[in-house]
């Protein structure tokens, strides 16, 4: 079974760095950067109701480790990845502020999910940014996940992207389960929905945000208390 990731010290309401190193900022993809979950999206529309539920309840409940989940419920998706792009692109909607947020900061994207599910809903943003992910094998018979990195991290035994994130000083934005362990790697994690609400329970430190026009102004706030460093 995964471990509890394990924290990292952090001073609240500000990051651990000087004024002098510049932060990266670190996005994640579904559920931070879209308005709702793509991959939810698409498990409800083409998976199996049953399975997604069932073992998105055992992930809660840590009887099932990420891994297991994600290869589960990506199974039980037959349907062409051309028709499911095209779904994504007619359904998914980025949240107000990615735009800008991307023009001003040059974000690294670090998902649990894909690049053929991202990548699509980038172009149409007319957006090209460094993005580290999954990719998909997508079968007739049910779509296999080619892992990124399928080892377990050190930290908390799971599938995760701690390992995945930059080197030095980063802000974290996420939202979800798969963002706990790296959030704790990070200098400065804002959040929202599931992130948030475990960050708060074990009393951790961060920001809210609801749109990444948010997370644009905790960026400027923090760069003019650092001297102009942050998220650059």
């Amino acid at each position: 079974m995964p471990r509890p990731p394990a924290r990292t010290p952090r001073a609240p309401a500000s990051p651990r760095t000087s004024s002098v190193t510049p932060m990266r900022l670190v996005l994640d993809w579904d559920g931070t950067v879209t308005e709702t979950d793509s991959l939810w999206m698409v498990l409800e529309r083409f998976g199996d109701p049953e399975v997604f539920a069932a073992v998105e309840g055992a992930l809660a409940e840590r009887r099932l480790p990420f891994r297991d989940v994600m290869e589960l419920e990506f199974a039980t998706v037959a349907t062409p990845l051309a028709a499911v792009q095209e779904f994504l692109l007619r359904e998914a909607r980025i949240r107000p502020g990615f735009a800008e947020l991307a023009a001003d900061h040059a974000p690294l994207i670090l998902s649990s999910g894909f690049h053929e599910l991202i990548e699509p809903l980038l172009r149409r943003e007319g957006l090209e940014l460094e993005l580290r992910a999954n990719r998909l094998d997508p079968r007739a018979d049910g779509w296999r996940i080619r892992w990124r990195d399928p080892e377990p991290c050190p930290v908390c035994g799971d599938l995760c992207k701690r390992r995945a994130l930059p080197e030095g000083p980063l802000v974290y934005v996420g939202d979800g389960y798969s963002d706990r362990c790296a959030a704790l790697a990070a200098d400065l994690v804002v959040a929202r929905a599931g992130l948030a609400d475990w960050l708060d329970a074990e009393d951790i430190p961060f920001e809210p945000f609801s749109d990444l026009d948010d997370v644009a102004a905790i960026l400027r706030r923090v760069r003019e208390a650092a001297g102009g460093t942050a998220g650059r």
